[in-house]
């Protein structure tokens, strides 16, 4: 457990009336989460693509999973370095810059002529997404003040809702207009790189004010090096892993058990997927409240242990049982995503970009490794008997039982003041 702070709440009782830390920001909020709902739906146009070009490309279901790795690799693994260049010098404009990538990896997956090609644009759009998610952690972490839970559900459920677009991509955009369909999303990525610009500006200037006060670093320190925070943060990446890996499973290749066990067409099978998505949204937005009040452990428990019975019935449901179950787990599934973020933040308060970048980066990157070798054993065996073996993924959460408890109450002008200004140390 991270170590208590004191002497902070005279700085911050002095300090509240002319620093925004203590309150929550709800443009800034609303602005970034929207800024990662257009972020995932266009890495979502990967995934979306892959009925078409399976077939238009001729790919094997190991190249599907390489795809996915490429994804997830470049999108995910290298966050907690952007993180923690961005601790020691933030860099607000690279938001805007990261969504330009966004709209050159997406017009050159609507035109590439093979599969090497799409891969060339998987990293591009890849690594757009890793610049975006730390500095957007950040930016929540700061615009939250006391309702952490909340602001980082908030943002998440922009995140999920983007994710959630990829079968209804699928269905009205690459069914009916092919690969080259994905050319229509460099529209939204302009969008994107506006709606960037402009959060950049507040950025900016909470980083000149945070700058004025002084930071605040033997606590910080203390945090990093004790051996119960590093070891809350193994768990909790193996934990992300775990849920990674089941989700990116369901993601990736249940809507082919559909199609090859129930003999659904495409748009079909892809109803179910977005069924289970935009249940995540909603799971994801209650999580974040709900770990205010009871606790951010418990809600992690409740997530990845609630959510065990329901996955290991799918893969048994028939096609009427499957809707009803892929509600439930999205909802449960989800609940956990927002507040594993928030819990680790909270145990190495001026680090946010690192340790965000290890919880929504590396772990997701390793899931993403694990759906490689999925893939290429639903090659080598058959695909009903790994989709019934990653059913049994989320009982892998009993090991969040070895979490020290949370701290939610601490003196918040302070951990901002260190989180911002990771900035102006460099």
């Amino acid at each position: 457990m991270a170590t208590e702070q004191t002497g902070t709440a005279p700085a911050a009782n002095a300090s509240s009336a002319s620093h925004p830390s203590d309150a929550t920001v709800y443009p800034i909020l609303i602005a970034v989460s929207a800024a990662h709902l257009i972020n995932d739906a266009l890495q979502a146009v990967i995934p979306a693509s892959y009925p078409i070009i399976r077939d238009s490309l001729h790919l094997s279901y190991t190249q599907l999973g390489v795809i996915t790795f490429i994804l997830y690799f470049s999108s995910s693994v290298i966050q907690p370095f952007i993180g923690a260049f961005a601790d020691a010098r933030p860099t607000p404009y690279i938001l805007p810059a990261g969504m330009l990538l966004s709209l050159l990896g997406i017009l050159g997956l609507a035109f590439a002529p093979g599969y090497w090609t799409v891969l060339a644009a998987v990293v591009v759009i890849g690594i757009a997404s890793a610049v975006f998610h730390p500095e957007g952690s950040r930016i929540v972490y700061l615009s939250s003040g006391t309702r952490r839970g909340l602001a980082q559900s908030v943002f998440q459920v922009g995140g999920n809702a983007g994710s959630a677009m990829a079968p209804l991509i699928t269905a009205f955009i690459f069914y009916p207009f092919g690969q080259r369909g994905a050319a229509w999303f460099a529209l939204v990525a302009v969008l994107g790189i506006a709606l960037q610009s402009w959060i950049a500006g507040w950025y900016k200037k909470y980083i000149h004010q945070a700058r004025t006060a002084r930071k605040p670093k033997e606590q910080e320190d203390e945090g990093l090096l004790h051996k119960k925070v590093i070891g809350a943060i193994v768990i909790i990446i193996l934990i992300s892993f775990a849920r990674s890996l089941f989700g990116s499973s369901i993601g990736t290749y249940f809507v082919f058990y559909l199609m090859e066990q129930f003999r659904m067409s495409i748009p079909e099978a892809q109803m179910y997927l977005f069924v289970y998505a935009g249940a995540g949204i909603v799971g994801t937005f209650l999580g974040g409240p709900l770990s205010d009040r009871i606790g951010r452990k418990h809600v992690m428990l409740l997530s990845v242990l609630g959510a065990a019975p329901f996955a290991m019935l799918l893969p048994h449901a028939d096609p009427i049982w499957i809707y009803p179950l892929l509600l439930l787990l999205g909802v449960i599934n989800h609940s956990s995503f927002s507040v594993t973020v928030v819990y680790v933040q909270e145990l190495v308060p001026g680090k946010v970009g690192t340790v965000s970048g290890l919880i929504t980066g590396l772990a997701f990157g390793m899931g993403a490794i694990g759906t490689v070798v999925v893939g290429a054993m639903i090659d080598l065996t058959s695909l009903t008997t790994i989709i019934i073996a990653c059913s049994f993924m989320p009982l892998f959460g009993a090991i969040g039982f070895l979490l020290p408890p949370d701290r939610r109450k601490r003196g918040t002008m302070h951990e901002a003041q260190s989180t911002a200004e990771g900035t102006g140390n460099g």
